[in-house]
């Protein structure tokens, strides 16, 4: 499989995509002919002219599959697909109820391109449970995409030693998780992405990720770590501590 999976899409100081741009526009192909999946905002028109503002001035021709009245056939004539970030539980309900969540599996799986920011990027682990999204709707399934077979937390935010707020940081959250599942968490801050080429898979981008395992503390790694073994990851959910 072919991915670029993205923690954010938007970068303070920088316009949408512009701070992975260079990087966005080597991962897709010459004059491709984009597949955007808009689901996770709800001015699906508002949201592909934004993207087709920041990638058109490369070549790239973007589509939203909302416009086709068949989005799996707008998928099935497009050279890559790019799902946007927004609500997470949004975004899956509407894969299921258009078809699009089999069809983009089964597309990449033979080899599309995809690309991912946050909640798109989301979407390539097995389950939603790593988001940090509301559930402000209830999709069939928690079950993802499943491109990848650990998880991924985009938009990791460290926790801030000055700050008096009492709830849960996110590293309390990814801990909790893993007492629940036997399955990694890749947490990505904002600037950075993972690169998966085949069997490889690289953290990229201009910060350090953050990998939490169960059973060892969190570790950091710069951009340019190789995380191939990752690919061979064996997912136990709902296998608790005991």
């Amino acid at each position: 499989m072919n991915l670029l999976l993205l923690s954010n899409s938007t970068q303070y100081g920088c316009g949408y995509l512009e701070h992975a741009l260079d990087t966005v526009r080597a991962f897709l192909p010459p004059e491709a002919r984009l597949a955007f999946v808009p689901y996770a905002l709800a001015d699906y028109a508002a949201y592909t002219t934004r993207v087709r503002d920041a990638l058109e001035p490369a070549g790239i021709s973007v589509r939203g599959v909302h416009e086709n009245a068949d989005p799996v056939a707008e998928l099935a004539a497009s050279d890559a697909v790019f799902i946007g970030g927004g609500n997470s539980f949004r975004l899956l309900s509407a894969l299921y109820r258009t078809g699009l969540r089999d069809a983009v599996i089964e597309a990449v799986r033979d080899g599309l391109p995809y690309m991912g920011a946050s909640a798109g990027t989301n979407m390539a682990s097995p389950t939603l449970r790593t988001t940090n999204d509301m559930p402000i709707v209830q999709p069939p399934s928690f079950e993802t995409l499943g491109l990848v077979p650990f998880q991924i937390n985009p938009h990791y935010l460290d926790p801030d030693p000055d700050s008096t707020h009492k709830g849960e940081t996110r590293e309390e959250r990814l801990t909790e998780f893993l007492e629940e599942n036997d399955v990694p968490v890749l947490g990505l801050r904002e600037g950075s992405w993972l690169r998966v080429n085949g069997r490889q898979a690289r953290v990229q981008g201009a910060r350090p990720a953050r990998l939490f395992t169960r059973g060892a503390q969190p570790q950091e790694l710069p951009a340019g770590t190789d995380v191939s073994h990752l690919l061979t990851t064996a997912p136990r959910f709902d296998a608790p501590v005991r």
